[in-house]
């Protein structure tokens, strides 16, 4: 082949669908709402090949829009595919323009696949000495790939790029020529494009079968070396077998002609591109592309990679650092102190960012702190050489304390944290840039700089370029030139401020002042508290069950190994695949990894639960492995060595529906339905024998709110007559006397209940309650009938969403519902789902958070007692004894009193000697 002829072959459609699915999660969208990540993905990975893999011509095959001689061969080919999404549908006329303004040929042929023309031109253009390259992740192409022609499997998931040759075909498909791969496929079929193949016979026995008999027509004259259901599928479906291959089979003789000079890589038309990228806003790779300037070799995420980097390169923007457009001054000396104190006091705002020696807040000390009162402009305190920082603090203790001053800060919780250790109890009102970032855009990354490049247009300045990546070499904030550090602290607390100037209007703007206001600012000092209060942890009891554990895994491990033989490694997934599946044989329906390894997931292994008994043994490891690993082994590597507590951090800004989360460690997820993972709460204790944990719980918030916002008059009765709920929905959907209601059908009636709030379809309601799925749908049609304004209100939310692309809590919390008016009924319905779930789950996380405010204000400085731990509907204290009786009054009222329904709020409440004894 000559070297200078280097043809890429692109399949449109695949790179697409394909990009678009990456950002399923988080869609890339630009400010007039359109959905660009499907643009954005095929652009980003066209640049990437043009700039590394430099081929010197060039083409993208698209599909046409009407029937292909294969839908003629074969009527229900491609019958089960999903409408395309509409927003893949507005992408394609805007990558077809970018292709123009590339001058990169479009080919498209009226009856053909992209993989027919792309088949025949690989053919022809190996025929005048070219090397070819098929980018697609479709594995049918590997029926063409021979020397010279080869296939470009598009990077994923941090891995590089894959080239096919012979060799790779031969090796994943187990067959001696690439041309068995249509073989392959006609026997195993394809279910996305509606092929057939052989029924029972899947991949791994569609290998086996082509690689000892070569061909499917050598098979079916072999057929009487075969056995049983195997050879009755054959002989029984020889017709539809064939078929299947006639539609595997790309045609290579499209009637095309491949003339070179027609595909060279060619100059771009930059003004025609720059039109195009600034209406989609992708600066960055308008940037990149077009400007050929040192971010050209920034490194950019494939599409594939599924959010391992493309989602945090997104947009690199175009302004950073200049000394010249900023005032950051450095104060290191009483004399300046002593000036800059005046110009705070007057201010009715500061913005300001600490600079520390780690992000542990109990183990950090000081360093610097950055203050801002004016955009462009800083002062940085620097603690480091000549001024006392606790002294120095000292001083500026009347300003943080200030309540008629705004504090604006980006995760001013951490901030606070650290002063407080020094003295100063920073004071409301807090505006948090992050967190009202989140409440606008709460599927978002909230980071700075993240914040900084998406509202500023602005690259700030990276930690790393001051001390380094992380490893031996990485260097202190105190041995770096003051002058950097400065205008790295400077610059966190500028931007915060510009940040501040462009969020607080459109919180306005959105409606979502009162929010803020009351909820999200002021629980940020709540949390302050909590986060510092801490749990103590029994660490005796835990090494008790650690030991209990570690002997019951070793008895599962025996019995593990008994069934399957031998001893191996039962967490290592290919070892236990080759067990299962090659040893045992447990089945023939086996599921494949991308790296071609057996899939023993927790799904797949639950489908097998009746299977074999070693199922069951490998799930019950797993779960004593993971329980000890995540929690009883590491928690008292956790404690605090010097308040000797488990202190986890909480955040405002993870979940969408307005739930707090909790981290480091994540005392949010104990597993409780089970009693290993209840024992854990054993070991969460008092601070000593002069108290007790207190657990308030709201009871069966979530339905409540159901009945409150749909104004189900049979669920409002319900509640109001204090009847047990669950035991009144059974006795309307079975239509049977309450007394008569069992327990199966009062436990199906609360999964029910719960369930409808999740937006359960029959199929799930099946796979919870082990039911057909013809009993699931009767019993959720019989709720319905039983509580008609609920449907009446999930109708209603849906529509509501349809309309204005979000719903709403009671408070005013947002959450943006982009794909609610998809195509696509697999990402409509998801977003469906969460139209009806969001305003109650979001609603309910609102109510706790302001019970925790009203609670907190009552307890602090009144009472010994302190909130330390909020679990979804639960919250946690750590109470003085001689406090209990008045904390349980003000807890009680406060939950309830949260917010006016129609129907009452109930907490149950309990003590104990530990947490698992409150709340057990």
């Amino acid at each position: 082949m000559d070297p200078n002829k280097k043809l890429f072959l692109l399949d449109a459609y695949a790179l697409i669908f394909r990009a678009y699915y990456a950002f399923i999660n988080r869609p890339i969208r630009n400010s007039g709402g359109l959905n660009t990540s499907a643009i954005f993905g095929f652009v980003s990975t066209l640049d990437e090949v043009l700039r590394k893999e430099k081929p010197t011509h060039i083409a993208v095959a698209f599909d046409p829009p009407s029937p292909t001689f294969r839908h003629k061969m074969f009527e229900a080919y491609k019958a089960n595919r999903e409408e395309t999404p509409q927003d893949i549908k507005l992408a394609v006329p805007y990558i077809k323009q970018i292709l123009n303004a590339y001058q990169i040929p479009i080919v498209e042929v009226e009856g053909f696949e992209a993989d027919d023309v792309i088949g025949t031109l690989s053919k022809l253009a190996k025929n005048q000495n070219f090397e070819v390259y098929m980018m697609t992740p479709d594995k049918d192409y590997a029926q063409l790939i021979e020397e010279g022609i080869y296939m470009f499997k598009p990077r994923r998931s941090g891995n590089d790029n894959e080239i096919w040759g012979v060799d790779q075909v031969r090796e994943n498909f187990e067959i001696d020529n690439p041309i068995q791969v249509i073989d392959v496929l006609a026997l195993w079929g394809d279910a996305t494009d509606n092929v057939p193949g052989a029924p029972g016979i899947g991949e791994k026995t569609a290998k086996k079968l082509i690689s000892q008999y070569g061909s499917v027509e050598n098979l079916m004259k072999n057929i009487e070396d075969l056995k049983g259901k195997q050879k009755e599928n054959l002989l029984n479906n020889s017709d539809q077998i064939i078929i299947s291959k006639k539609l595997v089979t790309i045609d290579i003789n499209v009637p095309l002609k491949f003339e070179p000079e027609s595909y060279r890589v060619k100059e771009l038309k930059k003004d025609e591109l720059k039109k195009l990228f600034d209406e989609l806003e992708f600066r960055t790779l308008s940037k990149r592309i077009l400007e050929s300037s040192e971010a050209e070799t920034t490194t950019q995420g494939s599409l594939f990679d599924l959010g391992t980097t493309i989602n945090g390169n997104i947009e690199l923007t175009v302004n950073s650092f200049k000394p010249e457009n900023i005032d950051y001054q450095l104060v290191d000396s009483e004399d300046q102190v002593n000036s800059l104190i005046p110009l705070l006091e007057k201010s009715s705002v500061i913005c300001f960012d600490t600079e520390t020696t780690g992000l542990d807040v109990l183990q950090s000390d000081i360093l610097g702190l950055a203050i801002t009162i004016k955009e462009s402009q800083a002062w940085y305190i620097n603690f480091i050489d000549k001024l006392e920082s606790r002294a120095t603090l000292n001083r500026f203790k009347h300003i943080f304390e200030n309540k008629d001053t705004l504090k604006i800060g980006h995760n001013i919780k951490f901030d606070s944290q650290i002063l407080k250790k020094y003295g100063i109890e920073v004071q409301q009102p807090f505006f948090d840039t992050m967190i009202a970032h989140y409440l606008l855009h709460p599927e978002s990354k909230h980071k700075l700089d993240r914040v900084a490049e998406n509202l500023l247009d602005y690259k700030m300045i990276a930690i790393e370029e001051l001390i380094g990546k992380k490893g031996h070499n990485q260097l202190n904030m105190k041995d770096i030139d003051i002058n950097r550090v400065k205008d790295y602290a400077c610059e966190d607390a500028d931007l915060t401020f510009k940040i501040y100037n462009k969020l607080q209007p459109e919180i306005k703007d959105k409606k979502l002042q009162d929010l803020a206001d009351r909820i999200e600012m002021p629980l940020i000092e709540v949390l302050t508290d909590m986060e510092l209060a801490g749990f103590n942890l029994d660490v005796n009891s835990l090494k008790e069950y650690e030991s209990q554990l570690t002997y019951e895994i070793s008895e599962v491990e025996k019995n593990i190994y008994k069934y399957a033989g031998e001893e191996f490694n039962i967490a290592s997934p290919k070892q236990l695949g080759v067990i299962l599946f090659e040893k045992l044989k447990i089945t023939e329906n086996t599921r494949m990894t991308k790296t071609k390894q057996y899939s023993t997931s927790e799904d797949v292994l639950q489908q097998l639960r009746n299977s074999h008994p070693i199922i069951n043994l490998i799930l019950d490891y797993r779960s004593l492995t993971k329980l000890n690993s995540t929690y009883v082994a590491v928690l008292p590597n956790l404690i605090d060595k010097d308040t000797r507590r488990i202190h986890t951090s909480f955040n405002q800004t993870i979940a969408a529906t307005g739930r707090l989360s909790s981290v480091n460690p994540n005392l949010q997820n104990i597993p409780i339905r089970e009693e290993r993972g209840r024992e854990i709460r054993k070991s969460f204790i008092p601070t000593n024998e002069d108290y007790l944990i207190f657990s308030a719980d709201y009871s069966q918030i979530e339905l409540r709110l159901m009945a409150h916002m749909s104004g189900d008059e049979n669920m409002l009765e319900a509640f109001n007559n204090k009847t047990d709920i669950h035991r009144s929905t059974a006795a309307k959907i079975y239509k049977i006397n309450p007394d008569d209601v069992t327990r199966e059908m009062r436990s199906n009636a609360k999964t029910a209940n719960f369930g409808i709030i999740y937006g359960i379809s029959a199929f799930g309601l099946s796979q919870r309650l082990n039911i057909s799925r013809t009993d699931a749908k009767n019993l959720i049609d019989n709720y319905f009938m039983s509580f008609p304004k609920v449907k009446t209100y999930m109708d209603q939310c849906i529509e509501n969403a349809k309309t204005m692309g979000f719903v709403t809590t009671l408070y005013g919390r947002q959450r943006h519902l982009p794909d609610i008016n998809s195509a696509n009924s697999v990402v409509r319905g998801v977003a469906e789902r969460n139209a009806i779930n969001s305003p109650i789950q979001g609603t309910a996380a609102d109510i706790i958070k302001i019970a925790m405010i009203n609670i907190h204000r009552k307890l602090k400085n009144n009472y010994r007692t302190k909130m330390i731990l909020q679990v979804h509907d639960e919250l946690v204290f750590d109470v003085y004894k001689p406090d209990l009786e008045s904390v349980k009054q003000i807890v009680q009222f406060e939950m309830e009193h949260a917010a006016h329904l129609k129907v009452p709020l109930e907490v149950d409440m309990g003590t104990g000697s530990n947490w698992l004894e409150a709340h057990p």
